[in-house]
């Protein structure tokens, strides 16, 4: 499969309609039977969308990446629609904590994978689609295949190797790509479609330095945002489908749901950009986790102790003392007695707690936090040895069956 593509001038897209045309279908429209001319009928209503706008979401093929948070609203609800394939991308499996927001899975479906879960949950909905699940992570060696077998893709993932990954296999393959994201209050939408707009690449050139842009995981999000962002993202993938809309290319929607603001903003290319300038540098895929530096960093590493290891050291010794920084509510439902506890603001002003001869394992939710806690400690002068805990105690919870 050949992955490349040629940027568009500046001069000619200017030149395009801000309604999008359809997109091209691969064969022929196929007919509405009875039952989905009734199913349907509401769309069919619409003189924007009408039998012809409902034939090409038939037709249409949608990837959908992640089956979390974002995921879960946009794909109830383009399976509601009737696009005729939709595939589902995700490697994790169902947690307790995923329900909050996550509405597309169900108690029942905890530690089950999330593909499986929304598959299953997509075609009890709608029985006249068809649902591909690809239970992989996906990386370099599979997106061109896998992305090539539909006509958009949406992003509904939580971390920015895989946005990079997306935004550049979109780009290879020339798919729109549907963005979304979001954080505590804040969620984000477009689409980035490298050969009539600005990619991610022109929005974000570089992802943030480590720590600048903590996980979900480690500040949290407000439940009803995905659900927000992710609705977004349907309708912008059934307008590119139905043709004749105003879509989200060159275009970002910034929702601050505490204050309930809207804020639509302009984009342009980037002429610097590397993969949609017309200096382009990159031509194939990436090592993504390298490029948005998830090791490590020098000052940032530490030893760790996996879960078992811990364990074993507070039962055999030699002595280890635990700090743990994660919040309050988060300390009780997993408990350490005899624990430093402290707020990573507060953590130098109680560095005196500690004994710099008794080796020392710093815990938070899940062992990123506790790294720059490592480091904070360290410049501070602290002269004893710091462990982290790998995976913070959310590998603690997963290793022994504990709810968190």
């Amino acid at each position: 499969m050949s992955l490349s593509y040629e940027p568009t001038s500046s001069a000619a897209l200017k030149q395009l309609s801000s309604l999008e045309k359809p997109l091209s279908p691969l064969k022929p429209l196929p007919d509405l039977d009875k039952k989905e001319i009734a199913r349907y009928g509401k769309h069919l209503l619409l003189p924007e969308v009408g039998l012809d706008g409902q034939k090409r979401l038939k037709n249409a093929r949608v990837l959908i990446v992640g089956a979390g948070g974002l995921g879960a609203p946009c794909a109830l609800y383009l399976a509601a629609a009737g696009v005729g394939i939709i595939g589902i991308v995700d490697s994790d499996e169902v947690e307790l904590s995923n329900l909050q927001r996550q509405i597309i899975h169900r108690e029942a479906d905890i530690k089950r994978a999330k593909a499986l879960s929304a598959g299953e949950r997509m075609k009890s909905l709608n029985s006249l689609i068809e649902i591909k699940t690809h239970i992989t992570r996906l990386d370099s060696t599979n997106a061109a295949e896998i992305l090539g077998q539909y006509d958009l893709v949406i992003d509904g993932s939580d971390n920015f190797p895989t946005r990079y990954l997306l935004n550049d296999a979109a780009a290879f393959l020339d798919l729109p790509l549907v963005y979304g994201s979001v954080h505590q209050f804040e969620g984000q939408a477009s689409v980035f479609w490298a050969s009539k707009g600005p990619c991610y690449r022109c929005l974000y050139p570089t992802p943030p330095g480590p720590g600048v842009a903590p996980s979900c995981g480690e500040t949290g999000v407000l439940g009803v945002l995905p659900g927000l962002i992710g609705c977004v993202e349907a309708a912008e993938a059934i307008k590119l489908i139905v043709g004749g809309a105003k879509s989200l290319v060159g275009r970002l929607l910034i929702l601050d749901a505490w204050l309930m603001e809207f804020t639509d903003m302009e984009l342009e290319k980037d002429p610097d950009c590397p993969l949609c300038g017309p200096k382009r540098t990159i031509f194939s895929f990436i090592d993504y986790e390298q490029f948005c530096d998830l090791d490590e960093p020098p000052e940032l590493r530490a030893p760790g102790l996996t879960p078992l290891e811990l364990q074993k050291r507070l039962k055999e010794g030699p002595p280890i003392k635990i700090i743990d920084i994660r919040e309050p509510y988060e300390r009780d439902l997993i408990k350490f007695f005899g624990a430093l506890e402290s707020a990573f603001v507060d953590l130098i002003s109680h560095r005196s707690q500690l004994d710099p001869k008794v080796e020392a394992i710093v815990v938070c939710k899940v062992g990123r936090k506790s790294l720059f806690a490592i480091r904070a400690l360290k410049k501070a002068g602290y002269e004893g040895n710091l462990l982290n805990l790998k995976g913070g105690t959310q590998a603690w919870a997963k290793e022994f069956n504990l709810e968190e």
